[in-house]
């Protein structure tokens, strides 16, 4: 690539990421609120049984590695996300015996690392979920900003990817629901449109006196979020943080990008520009 090219490649991840990064992640979720609802998944803790169905068939479903879900020695102490495990199960003991928990990414309707991200490699889906696409130049910056310490990155390879959970969305794009809830044997996960998961929660809170704990998990947290809990404890007992806020994270940085434009622009103008001089060594490499 020639220095004109640089230039060039420059001068355009400057006006893409002017216009789109400071507007674009609002504006693209605002839009696919208008096009579509959003779809989303309640997790009814005090109906888990542990029994890592969602596991494995997310592993099926995304050609990561096979667990042995009969392995309840995974159950010492709580797990998290890693490449290969994009869900996991987790057990907590309360006052109210043994509770398990699912997690995953929970596709935020704002989502911070969307906003962060300075190549669009991260989107929110119209359907809902966010997803991870090939054109992520590595920075990481997804990990920094996510608030639920989801994205992980694959250290282990020469080229890494940013792996997590993306709410099955090759799946909902013919007609089929995630897999997770297709295997979870005790209808733990009910997947539909996130304000009738909502309706359906409350219902269930208000229904049973005594059985949950009154408030709906990711319905207002950091803005809100897809993948909605029920619990019967409080949910720092269970792992949650109840510390966010009910904020969207990307709302916290609008001040900041206005005050900095020589950091907003030529930063990443520069990584852009790194970016693409990466890919085309890459691709000459493999032409060799």
């Amino acid at each position: 690539m020639t220095r004109r090219e640089f230039l060039k490649l420059s001068i355009s991840g400057m006006a893409s990421f002017t216009l789109s990064g400071m507007f674009g992640s609002r504006l693209e979720a605002g839009e696919a609120r208008a096009k579509r609802e959003f779809m989303g998944v309640l997790v009814d803790t005090t109906r888990c049984i542990g029994c890592r169905s969602c596991e494995l068939a997310c592993a099926e479903a995304h050609g990561l590695p096979i667990p042995n879900i009969d392995d309840a020695s995974v159950f010492s102490s709580p797990r998290n996300m890693d490449p290969s495990h994009w869900t996991v199960v987790q057990r907590y003991k309360t006052e109210k015996g043994e509770i398990f928990v699912k997690r995953q990414c929970m596709h935020c309707n704002q989502p911070a690392c969307v906003a962060a991200c300075l190549v669009r490699a991260m989107k929110k889906r119209e359907e809902g979920p966010v997803t991870w696409d090939e054109n992520c130049m590595g920075c990481r910056y997804c990990m920094v900003s996510c608030p639920f310490d989801v994205p992980k990155f694959e250290y282990d390879k020469a080229f890494g990817r940013i792996m997590k959970c993306n709410m099955c969305y090759e799946r909902l794009r013919i007609g089929k629901i995630p897999a997770c809830v297709e295997a979870c044997p005790s209808e733990a996960l009910l997947f539909g449109r996130r304000r009738d998961l909502l309706h359906e929660a409350k219902r269930r809170i208000y229904g049973s006196t005594g059985r949950y704990f009154p408030h709906v998990y990711g319905e207002t947290d950091v803005g809100g979020t897809g993948y909605l809990y029920l619990s019967a404890v409080p949910f720092e007992r269970i792992g949650f943080r109840t510390d966010l806020g009910t904020k969207a994270y990307p709302e916290y940085t609008t001040g900041f990008l206005y005050s900095v434009p020589i950091v907003l622009i030529l930063w990443p103008a520069f990584l852009t520009g790194i970016h693409h001089l990466t890919k085309e060594k890459k691709r000459k490499e493999v032409e060799r």
